[in-house]
């Protein structure tokens, strides 16, 4: 995958205060005290499915909230494999990491069509000096990221295949709307259950039979969550 430039993506400047995912977001804690002290325009980026926003090892020029879509964030392992190892949502922040050591510990690629705004880091370095509320969202989020993740890892690496696969449909339901979830592929999904290719198939193939997912696409990407009751009674079996 090729990374697009920053420029081709951006839309234009974000208007922080009006922002729609605003109390779920980095700059959730700010006054408007806080946003007069910005000076640097915080840019307003699209990306489609797929592109790539930074590669891991990448030097970093700023944060990311993500404001809508699905982000993927990726590594290569020891043995050249490439393994999710988080899913981001409208309201995370992304490339938090770069704010420690300059420069992005993953790869960050578009599931979905996404919408991100990019916050230079020099603006956020200058927040934390001026603003503590910043510096403890900061913190807060940057917490919330990694006992998330490590959760996540928890609940679809263990269990039959049947109760990951069921974890990981109801982790992937859309916040606007609960009974639907987008799915990706089923390699990457293999790859983050340690399950074979064949083994995800079967499983959502099997869900959808008995009535419990009903497919809203011809890509095997979406689907409606028909009764949550099956999935929840396979993961408690």
């Amino acid at each position: 995958m090729i990374p697009i430039k920053i420029q081709s993506a951006w839309r234009g400047t974000s208007d922080c205060r009006s922002c729609a995912v605003r109390e779920v977001a980095l700059f959730s804690q700010l006054t408007s005290e806080d946003f007069a002290l910005i000076h640097t325009p915080i840019d307003d980026l699209a990306y489609r499915a797929n592109q790539v926003l930074f590669s891991e090892g990448d030097k970093a020029g700023g944060i990311f909230t993500l404001r809508s879509g699905t982000l993927k964030l990726s590594r290569i392992t020891a043995d050249g494999r490439r393994r999710i190892v988080r899913l981001l949502r409208p309201g995370d922040v992304v490339g938090l990491e770069a704010l420690a050591t300059g420069r992005y510990d993953s790869e960050a690629a578009a599931l979905t069509d996404v919408t991100l705004c990019r916050i230079p880091t020099d603006v956020v370095h200058m927040l934390n000096q001026s603003s503590p509320r910043m510096y403890a969202g900061l913190l807060d989020k940057w917490q919330k990221a990694l006992r998330e993740a490590d959760d996540w890892l928890v609940l679809i690496n263990f269990g039959t295949a049947r109760q990951r696969v069921c974890h990981f449909i109801l982790n992937m339901r859309h916040t606007t709307d609960p009974s639907v979830v987008t799915l990706f592929s089923r390699l990457d999904m293999g790859a983050m259950m340690d399950l074979k290719l064949e083994t995800v198939s079967r499983e959502i193939s099997a869900l959808v039979k008995v009535g419990a997912l009903q497919s809203m696409d011809k890509t095997g990407r979406l689907y409606s969550i028909v009764d949550e009751s099956v999935l929840r009674s396979a993961i408690e079996t």
